[in-house]
């Protein structure tokens, strides 16, 4: 048995006609094709329908089968739910034909956007073919129009094409406003290539997931109350005081050697080095506590956790100590001698390594420990 099965997926036949879909049979197909070119004669849906029954009445004149006729519709609005109603009306249709004989389906549709249904008719039947009505003035025009539809209603591809293409169409006004406050043309244009170069870069390197994953991390440590936020604030500061510190001893340590000569690359990092590292070691130390505080929150902790900002005192010394060792012994800065060195290094490790053994041993001891009885 052949079906010709015209589809409306926007409802303009029910829409506008009050008619109930679906509709079954060549006599009603007919009726309300003619209700729907009285309301809207301009409606591309009432060809499908006209058409629909033009295909019918062929393929029972020329067929030995049974030919039956309907229309389907679906809702104005989302694709997804103009789908599953097209399925369900479907399913309607094919039930009260109720043929014995394997049903086939030939659909009529006015565009590309009908067609989108297309695999929700073939999970049902099998279609033998696609019928698409257009106005002959018009070829391919609804087909155009559905294709930029969709494209601009997807949010990443409306942001590749979009965003470019508004900031070349500010070129030309922000060059006239430029002007106007006697502000060089050629500046606003450098501007406009550098928005234009990081916003490339932005989306060839794909950051903006990057960027995404940040911002929800940032909202959530906000709304939980997290410590980690202000002790990683309190740590940048550390680090910015640390970088100016560590710049000036090196002026110190060059103009007390040489104000005319340049130091070596080694010195000179030792300088920058022995500057900033107590700075950098009470930065961390900050951070990890933040982290433990918040892992106690949690219920999380550890006592291996204590690690961390031992850690990063014994690491601090020895840097402070080895860069110092490095430097000559000018005011304002301490530098070290063999001995000192040796024994910042010795206390540097056992301090590390005793850290390591006492928090071992307490988070073995936790873990043993038999559980309270109820």
């Amino acid at each position: 048995m052949l079906l010709v099965l015209c589809v409306d997926l926007d409802d303009d036949l029910g829409r506008k006609t009050g008619t109930d879909t679906p509709v079954v049979g060549r006599d009603a197909v007919t009726e309300a094709a003619v209700a729907l070119a009285t309301v809207d004669p301009e409606d591309s849906d009432v060809n499908v329908l006209f058409q629909g029954v033009t295909v019918h009445d062929e393929l029972a004149a020329t067929s030995d089968e049974e030919v039956a006729v309907a229309a389907v519709t679906g809702v104005d609005g989302s694709d997804i739910q103009a789908n599953r109603k097209v399925g369900e009306e479907v399913d309607r249709v094919l039930a009260e034909i109720s043929s014995r004989e394997e049903v086939r389906a030939i659909v009529i549709t006015d565009g590309a956007q009908d067609e989108s249904v297309l695999p929700v008719i073939r999970s049902r039947l099998p279609v033998d073919g696609v019928r698409r009505v257009v106005v002959r003035q018009a070829q391919n025009l609804e087909s155009m129009y559905y294709t930029m539809k969709q494209v601009l209603a997807d949010p990443e591809t409306r942001g590749t094409i979009l965003v470019p293409l508004g900031i070349l169409l500010l070129i030309y006004p922000l060059v006239v406003l430029a002007n106007l406050f006697d502000v060089a043309g050629a500046m606003v244009l450098g501007i406009i290539s550098a928005l234009l170069g990081l916003y490339s870069l932005f989306r060839g390197l794909g950051l903006e997931s990057a960027v995404d994953s940040t911002a929800d991390r940032l909202r959530n440590v906000l709304y939980a109350g997290r410590v980690t936020l202000i002790t990683y604030v309190v740590a940048l500061a550390l680090l910015v005081i640390g970088g100016v510190q560590g710049y000036e001893t090196l002026e110190t340590v060059r103009s007390a050697v040489s104000p005319n000569d340049p130091m070596a690359v080694g010195p000179a990092i030792a300088a920058v080095v022995h500057g900033a590292v107590q700075w950098a070691a009470a930065a961390g130390v900050t951070s990890s506590l933040g982290q433990i505080t918040d892992e106690y929150l949690a219920g999380r902790f550890r006592w291996q956790y204590l690690n961390a900002p031992v850690y990063v005192v014994s690491i601090a010394a020895v840097l402070y100590a080895l860069s110092g060792f490095f430097l000559p012994d000018v005011a304002g800065v301490r530098s070290f001698l063999l001995g000192d060195l040796a024994l910042v290094l010795t206390a540097g490790t056992l301090l590390g390594v005793l850290s390591t053994l006492t928090f071992a041993v307490a988070e073995s001891r936790t873990e043993d420990r038999p559980a309270d009885p109820v």
